[in-house]
């Protein structure tokens, strides 16, 4: 290994030390992807996540600015191939490998922008938000699943949207008290949180099943390498939806519903050994 491939390949493990630290569920499904798969998401996962930490977290910093800045590296680090920034570096890396598209990048930008300013969101607020959010993230990971095989991207970039979608919304639901309290969000066209009752619960919970369901054709479309990780994704949210649906609203803006790392664990295991054996 020489010097470049070394720099490299640390900024690939600085995304992967970020995927570990913040997210227990992501970490697990990415290592039921095919080897190949991990370094790439790793990279995906650290750019959205320190993005999306710049307008949630650094509430004493002028969070404009920092997006600002963040944009604008990202940016020139894909156009010039480097970055002294680990995360964007090995960002860039992915997205020149892969060929992802910059009309991606934006959009999840954008919407990062609009957590600056939007507070409560109409309709096209709120699908335009999810889109750049949530489902260009699965976008990108299917570009990566992919390989270069554009005719597969097109056929399942439909069915990776709603997955999207429904991870996003179904964050929203076991969020939404802290999204209101701490950063006075509420993402749900025409929901009032301190009026939040049964229907308008049961309204969302069926806008989420649907993209669910949806969204089953593409993930059995997916390569072998990539389905078995992005099932457990969709199992481990299904599940956790199911939680949510199962509680009353009054609970849902109480406190953050979490499945535990047990769970996550047997969740994971049970599904590799099922698709191994060919149950699923």
């Amino acid at each position: 290994m020489n010097a470049v491939e070394l720099f490299d390949q640390t900024t690939l493990e600085c995304s992967k030390l970020i995927t570990q630290r913040y997210s227990t569920s992501f970490t697990l499904g990415i290592k039921t992807l095919d080897k190949k798969f991990h370094l790439p998401i790793y990279a995906i996962y650290g750019f959205v996540r320190y993005a999306d930490e710049i307008v949630d977290t650094f509430h004493n910093q002028d969070k404009k600015a920092l997006l600002d800045r963040f944009k604008k590296d990202t940016y020139e680090a894909i156009e010039t191939g480097i970055s002294l920034n680990p995360v964007l570096h090995a960002f860039q890396l992915m997205v020149n490998k892969y060929h992802i598209d910059q009309d991606l990048i934006e959009a999840f930008l954008h919407s990062m922008e609009m957590d600056l300013d939007f507070k409560t969101y109409n309709d096209s607020k709120y699908h335009e938000y999810i889109y750049g959010s949530a489902e260009v993230v699965g976008l990108m990971c299917l570009k990566v699943f992919c390989e270069g095989n554009q005719d597969m991207y097109e056929r399942l970039r439909e069915p990776a949207c709603k997955l999207g979608a429904a991870f996003q919304k179904v964050n929203f639901l076991r969020d939404i008290k802290s999204d209101f309290e701490e950063r006075g969000r509420v993402y749900f066209p025409g929901v009032d949180f301190n009026q939040f009752d049964k229907s308008a619960k049961s309204l969302i919970e069926e806008d989420i099943q649907k993209d669910f369901d949806d969204s089953l054709i593409g993930i059995e479309q997916l390569p072998a390498g990539a389905k078995l990780g992005v099932r457990v994704a969709y199992l481990y949210y299904q599940k956790l939806f199911d939680k949510i649906k199962g509680l009353p609203a009054e609970v849902i803006t109480q406190q953050r519903i979490r499945i535990p790392n047990s769970q996550k664990l047997s969740l994971l295991v049970g599904t590799y050994f099922e698709t191994k054996l060919g149950i699923l």
